[in-house]
């Protein structure tokens, strides 16, 4: 039974869940260190909680299980061991950045070696239960963009509480993550549509458009509807009440976006483990 499939990779869910959401939240600190105005505060904060995550995530990693049986998916142990070590330096350098921004001495360097150690993670992971040359490279796009919206949703809702205990900050920070999210969110819904629509995954069989109507069909059409498009449809409306600076809306909204798009993370977790289909 699809269910039970996924349920018997939940571990493996699990460490997707926490890998992107402190990958993805320590990318908007690097990015936005760089590229916005937000306070120190904030991005000192948010460095601390990616850096939390990644430890979660790495107790997770060191006692990951073998692949289910029945699973299309295999492991390759050999990259267990890259993959930890870059975890460490992730954590290692989240917290040296947010040392450093608290202090208020920069944080650039380490922010930018955090950012790369945090995408080793996910490319370790891509080489890990990728499979084939292609499948890796496809696996590792998709864990990449599944942190961007998870940790870049659970950023942006922070960011948006810092508006409502500051009020006097300018709402550039926030418009600019918001419309990244929005972007990211968009490009999540164009590769769902080339994967299923080309049947790419190493469990998918029955040509093109096939997940949508075969036994995993219910949990790819919740993965499409809660997962992408209705959380597309409410970053924009996000984006649109930062831009009016009605801060509170768009915190509310981002909130909401926070549960959905965490549970298209799991959809998608789970049908890749489970199934072995990209969408």
């Amino acid at each position: 039974m699809p269910a039970d499939q996924i349920a018997s990779n939940l571990a493996l869910i699990n460490w997707t869940v926490l890998a992107s959401l402190a990958v993805g939240s320590f990318t908007v600190v690097a990015l936005a260190r760089l590229r916005t105005d937000a306070t120190k505060g904030y991005l000192a904060f948010t460095a601390f909680c990616a850096a939390a995550f990644a430890v979660l995530t790495w107790l997770s990693d060191t006692g990951l299980p073998s692949i289910a049986a029945g699973s299309p998916v295999t492991a390759d142990p050999a990259w267990d061991g890259p993959r930890r070590a870059a975890l460490v330096a992730f954590i290692a350098l989240s917290l040296v950045t947010m040392i450093r921004l608290s202090r208020g001495r920069g944080g650039v360097v380490p922010g930018v070696a955090g950012l790369a150690a945090g995408m080793a993670v996910l490319v370790f992971g891509g080489l890990t239960w990728g499979g084939t040359i292609g499948g890796v490279v496809m696996l590792a796009l998709q864990l990449v963009v599944l942190a961007l919206a998870t940790g870049g949703v659970f950023a942006a809702m922070i960011l948006g509480h810092w508006y409502l205990v500051t009020p006097k900050l300018p709402e550039g920070p926030l418009v600019r993550v918001a419309s990244v999210l929005l972007a990211v969110v968009a490009l999540q819904v164009a590769l769902f549509v080339v994967w299923v629509g080309l049947g790419i995954g190493p469990g998918a069989t029955g040509g093109p458009f096939a997940a949508l109507f075969g036994p995993w069909a219910m949990y790819v059409w919740l993965r499409l509807l809660v997962g992408l498009v209705f959380p597309l449809v409410v970053c924009l409306a996000a984006l649109k009440t930062a831009g009016s600076r009605s801060m509170e809306s768009a915190t509310g909204l981002l909130y909401i976006n926070v549960g959905t798009i965490t549970a298209g993370t799991i959809l998608a977790a789970g049908l890749y483990f489970g199934a072995g289909l990209l969408v």
